[in-house]
Order: C-alpha cells, then structure tokens, then sequence
C-alpha cells in the first residue's frame, strides 16, 4: 500500500514539519557527497551502534568513540538510501503536520525527538550485541504516526493499492492503515528476534517503540490553545474521484 495522503486539512502551516524535512534533505544531500568509505565510516560515528554500548573493547578497537550519546539523536538524520529517505519524509509529510496541528511547532519538534530517542533506546535494548550502524528517521515518524492514531481515529487515508498490472486509489481509514503497518512491523520485529538479528537491517523494534511512545506520550505534548475541530463531511474525498485518474 502506497499512501498518497490523508483526509484531514490542518489549520496552520506546519513549520516544523517542513524544517525536519529540509534538514533531513540537506544532510543526504551532504551523504551524495561521500565516496562509499566516508559514508560507512558517517554511519559508525553518527549512527545509532548498539554493540559500541555495550562492548566498549570493541567500539575502542575499530575506532568508535564509546564515551558518547549523540548517535541517539543524529542517527535519525541519516538515511541509507534515496529509496530511504523518501519514504520517511513522504511518511513524515502525510502526518506530520497534522500532528503538528495540535502541538504547535516547538511542543511537535520536542516530541519528535523525544519518540526517536525512545525508538533508539528500545533498539538498542532488543538488539544489544548488534554491530551494524542503525540509521534514518522511522522511530521518530513512528512516534508521529502513533500519536496520529489516536488523535484523528476517524481521518481516512487516500492510499493507492496495487494488485498485479492493475491498482486503483482508495480511502481507507486511518486505524487500519495504520494498524495494519503496526501489525506488520511486530510480524517482522518477533521474525527478526527469532533469527538472533535485525532481519534485513531493518530495526523493526524501533519503529514499534516509537510508534508506542507517540501513542502514550503525545498528550504531554498538546497546546491548549490549538483545540481539535469537528470532522467535517467535504475532508471525506470520494472514491470516484481518485478512480478517474487511477481506475
């Protein structure tokens, strides 16, 4: 399932949201600048390392700085991939600002990285003799996605869905997209704990992590001053107008 966006129009401009964004986009863009060795070695510094933790001897041996916990916060600025980065900014796009809505700026960006910090705790506690360098912002755009669940139960998301040669758009609504990505990553998270690794080098517990603590913590974090407003019948896009472009 490919989400194109969601059915609910945010009040104000999502300022955070689009500096996340940006700043996500500068640093790949400083990545595209690397040959393949400054990037592994990018990725051991900066990236979220569990094993550097706790195997200090080891960290010590291939270089890594042991004495250091900013990898919980400059991992999530690091992306693996164009493929990477688009899906989490594209991710962070469709529900971040709504969130955003209801935060205001400076409460959403505090508790951007306040769930990527829970995302990477909970990494490293489930993957803690793990050597590879874990990267990119899904534990905080889970935390997002987490606390969109609970704060728009009722918002539908315009998802395209591809069966074979053939795929139309629909409108799903928003706790079965994203209770179904939820059930797709603890599918994959118990998998990945069953094999003794992060299968694929996804850190799948990380994204559960955060999407739980942006579920939990999200009201700590809300503005009085930006109340929700009533569901409004014209947010709700019909179906046959996504199937005349995708039908």
């Amino acid at each position: 399932m490919i989400p194109l966006r969601d059915t609910v129009t945010s009040r104000h401009p999502p300022i955070a949201t689009w500096t996340i964004i940006l700043l996500n986009t500068l640093v790949f863009m400083v990545q595209l600048t690397l040959p393949p060795e400054g990037v592994r070695q990018l990725f051991y510094l900066f990236g979220m390392v569990p094993a550097r933790f706790t195997h200090p001897a080891w960290a010590e041996q291939i270089g890594i700085p042991v004495d250091t916990y900013w990898p919980f916060l400059t991992s999530m600025f690091l992306h693996g991939g164009l493929g990477h980065i688009l899906m989490n900014m594209w991710a962070l796009w469709i529900f971040g600002d709504n969130v955003e809505d209801r935060m205001g700026p400076i409460r959403f960006t505090v508790f951007y990285l306040v769930t990527g910090l829970v995302a990477g705790i909970v990494h490293c506690r489930l993957n803690p003799t793990s050597t590879l360098p874990t990267v990119g912002a899904s534990g905080a755009i889970a935390g997002v996605m987490g606390a969109y669940l609970v704060l728009y139960p009722r918002a539908r998301v315009i998802t395209i869905i591809p069966l074979f040669f053939w795929f139309g758009a629909y409108q799903i609504p928003a706790v079965v997209y994203l209770g179904f990505w939820f059930l797709l990553q603890l599918i994959s998270g118990a998998a990945s704990l069953a094999q003794g690794a992060a299968t694929g080098g996804v850190a799948w517990w990380a994204h559960l992590g955060g999407f739980a603590a942006g579920a939990v913590l999200h009201r700590l974090f809300l503005s009085q001053g930006r109340r929700p407003r009533r569901f409004q019948a014209d947010e709700a896009v019909g179906d046959e107008e996504w199937r005349r472009y995708f039908g």
